[in-house]
């Protein structure tokens, strides 16, 4: 970071510089026409930039490549008679190696096995770390862009299968500057073959922006589908399931079973699909976002018709819009049955609470009842209690009263326990209410 202050500006913010730098991170190549691009595409999920840097290290001129020059995810090495360009993304790696044209393989000539005359040579490709995903010869040419028999000399560089082109841009003269021709289709060496041809005065910075934005192209194309065979897969679980959910709400409907059967039903249901979602949103996800990079590099070559054939964009989005509005419909139907299924969750636990307060209504009328009953029996026990404690304390005074009768005093025991019933009652009526009325202040 530059540490550098300003003396017209308040201090940087600690991410100023990096996020102003981004933008300049990924420049595209500036070469010299004719050219040969070799692009390798490869996924990376397990593969470490470390494992890259090894392979890297393999190239001459690379002694003092250091690790640390690879956390920006972009190295350009320049080694003698080609240049080579190592570009690290969130799920590929991308490997381009800028060389001039190989001899034998002028316009107009049958094109020869080119991973023969790829700089770096065929073993470093092949020990490439990661899955190959997008393969592509690029040949560049400042020639033949007036030739007539263009077309008939591209077929001998693209081989058999069906030819698709456009012209590419416009210059200053409202001309295209380029000429683009190609079958999109894998050869026997595993790479697809995409031919250029430029005007004599195509620069070297325009010459590296064509080449970038048809690998861009080409890859993103490439990455978008990745998500298809998945929603093909995906197709049949989301039909059960979804007949599955139906069932399950008929059956919460007509009231038929439990909740708790309902319940026990439900919930594998919709855990399947959270783990469906979990598991598979990200990558329908990126496969939009991939279309939307295809048809934004698709816009920015600007293609017209050559005369006789389909253009690139055409022919991509005939096959490809299909397939994205596939897996779009796919990922909208997995997000609609989650919705779904959170609705009839939602709806047989309102149904639960409802059954539960009821149950908790009907315990609470319980509990009020027999709390009125408590209370009854409560009463009558203390109106018991008074009648027995009168009792004892009235045999208790009949008892003092013989007592003094029989030490001879002239006391009647029974008119003595008499007289006591009253004033015993009344004292142990009001202790009880003094007890209630402390009970009920606390």
């Amino acid at each position: 970071m530059n540490d550098t202050l300003s003396k017209y500006l308040p201090a940087d913010d600690a991410q100023r510089v990096l996020l102003h730098n981004e933008i300049h991170t990924r420049p595209s190549a500036t070469f010299r026409l004719p050219a040969l691009v070799v692009y390798v595409a490869v996924l990376n999920s397990k593969v470490s930039t470390a494992e890259e840097f090894e392979h890297l290290k393999r190239l001459p001129q690379t002694q003092s490549l250091e690790l640390e020059k690879m956390k920006s995810n972009f190295l350009q090495i320049q080694c003698i008679g080609y240049k080579v360009i190592w570009e690290r993304h969130s799920e590929f790696t991308r490997y381009t190696i800028v060389q001039s044209l190989p001899t034998g393989a002028q316009w107009g000539s049958d094109l020869p096995d080119l991973g023969e005359h790829a700089a770096t040579g065929s073993e470093w490709l092949k020990s490439i770390p990661g899955k190959t995903i997008t393969a592509i010869h690029l040949g560049m040419l400042n020639e033949g862009i007036d030739d007539p028999d263009a077309f008939y000399k591209a077929k001998k560089w693209l081989g058999n299968g069906t030819m698709i082109g456009s012209k590419m841009g416009r210059t200053a003269d409202n001309q295209s500057h380029s000429h683009l021709m190609t079958n999109l289709k894998i050869g026997p060496d595993g790479f697809e073959r995409i031919l250029v041809l430029a005007a004599a005065e195509t620069s070297e910075n325009r010459a590296g922006r064509i080449a970038q934005r048809l690998l861009e192209l080409e890859t993103y194309r490439i990455m978008s589908l990745l998500s298809l065979p998945i929603a093909k897969q995906l197709a049949v679980k989301l039909r059960d399931t979804e007949v599955k959910l139906v069932e399950i709400t008929n059956r919460l409907e007509k009231q038929n079973d439990s909740d708790e059967i309902l319940m026990n039903d439900l919930a594998p249901l919709a855990a399947q699909v959270e783990s469906i979602t979990a598991e598979h949103s990200y990558r329908f996800s990126a496969a939009l976002a991939y279309d939307a990079i295809v048809r934004e590099r698709i816009s920015e070559i600007r293609e017209q018709p050559l005369s006789g054939m389909q253009t690139v964009g055409e022919f991509m989005q005939r096959r490809l819009a299909p397939a994205i509005a596939t897996v779009k419909v796919t990922s909208e139907r997995l997000s609609a049955l989650a919705e779904r299924v959170a609705r009839a969750s939602a709806l047989l636990r309102t149904r639960v609470e409802i059954a539960a307060e009821a149950h908790n209504r009907q315990l609470l009328e319980k509990l009020t009842r027999g709390q009125e009953l408590q209370l009854r029996l409560q009463a009558t026990v203390e109106g018991l209690s008074i009648a027995a404690i009168t009792y004892y304390v009235v045999s208790l005074v009949l008892f003092v009263g013989k007592a003094l009768k029989a030490y001879g005093l002239n006391v009647n025991p029974e008119l003595l326990a008499g007289m006591c019933t009253p004033v015993v009652l009344l004292f142990s009526w009001r202790t009880i209410q003094h007890i209630h009325l402390r009970l009920k202040e606390t």
